[in-house]
C-alpha cells in the first residue's frame, strides 16, 4: 500500500489524494482508522456502509429462495423483488423487516456475507434502497432551481420546466443512485462478523429481526 504522505498533523502525515485503491478494503479501513481515529465518528460511518452492504445482499437472498431472483440477469423491477422484505442499517448491525423464520434468516445472512466477499459486489446494491430516493429528490430540487433561473417567469414557461426538471431526474436518478450507492454508502463487509440475531422491535416500535455485527480484528 502507498504510504501516505502530505496534510500533516504532530502525529502523522496523511494525503488523501495519493491513497492507492487497489488496496484491499480491509486494509484501507483498518489504515483509515488508526490514523485518523482522531476523527469522530469515522468506524461508525466504516461499519455503516458495510452494513449497509449486507443488509442489501440479505433481502436478495432471501428474495432468490422465494423466487430465484438474481440481480445480475433478473431486472431490477421484477416481480420476483421480494418488496415485502426491508431493512434499516445503523453502525451495529441491521434492522430486517419481514415474515422470515429466524432460522431462514441465519443462513441468509451467512450466505449473503460470503457471497460478498467472494465477489459478488453487486448483491450489495439495491434498487428500493433509500439512497436511490434520496438522489432523486436532490436531482429534481436542483434541476427545478436550475430550471427556475434559466427560463423566463412566466407561468407556462415555470411549469414546462418543472416538468422537464421532474422527468430528467427520473431518468437519471436510478443509475446515480446506483453508483452513490456502489461508491459512498455501501462497502464489502470485509471487516465484520455476525454476532446474533434477534427478534425485536424498532426506535419506531416495528416489529423486526435485528442482525448484531461487530468489527473483525482489531478495535480502535
Amino acid at each position: 500500500m502507498n504510504t501516505y504522505a502530505s496534510a500533516t498533523t504532530n502525529e502523522f502525515t496523511f494525503d488523501l489524494l495519493n491513497i492507492d485503491l487497489t488496496t484491499p478494503q480491509p486494509t484501507l479501513d483498518a489504515d483509515l482508522l488508526s490514523q485518523l481515529s482522531f476523527i469522530p465518528g469515522l468506524k461508525e460511518m466504516l461499519m455503516l456502509r458495510q452494513v449497509h452492504a449486507l443488509e442489501h445482499a440479505t433481502v436478495w437472498v432471501l428474495s432468490e429462495s422465494n423466487g430465484g431472483y438474481n440481480p445480475r440477469v433478473t431486472p431490477s423491477n421484477s416481480p420476483l423483488d421480494n418488496e415485502h422484505l426491508g431493512g434499516l442499517s445503523t453502525d451495529q448491525g441491521f434492522y430486517l423487516y419481514g415474515d422470515v423464520n429466524i432460522s431462514r434468516l441465519r443462513r441468509a445472512v451467512a450466505l449473503a456475507l460470503n457471497r460478498l466477499t467472494s465477489g459478488e459486489w453487486e448483491l450489495a446494491l439495491h434498487p428500493r434502497c433509500g439512497t436511490n430516493l434520496s438522489v432523486a429528490m436532490l436531482l429534481t430540487v436542483g434541476l427545478a432551481v436550475g430550471m427556475h433561473l434559466m427560463l423566463p417567469r412566466g407561468p407556462i414557461e415555470q411549469l414546462i420546466g418543472l416538468g422537464l426538471a421532474t422527468t430528467t431526474a427520473a431518468e437519471l436518478a436510478p443509475e446515480i443512485g446506483a453508483l452513490t450507492q456502489r461508491y459512498v454508502t455501501t462497502a464489502i463487509p470485509f471487516n465484520l462478523e455476525i454476532e446474533n440475531i434477534t427478534p425485536m422491535r424498532d426506535p419506531w416500535g416495528q416489529q423486526a429481526h435485528f442482525v448484531q455485527v461487530c468489527w473483525r480484528g482489531r478495535s480502535y
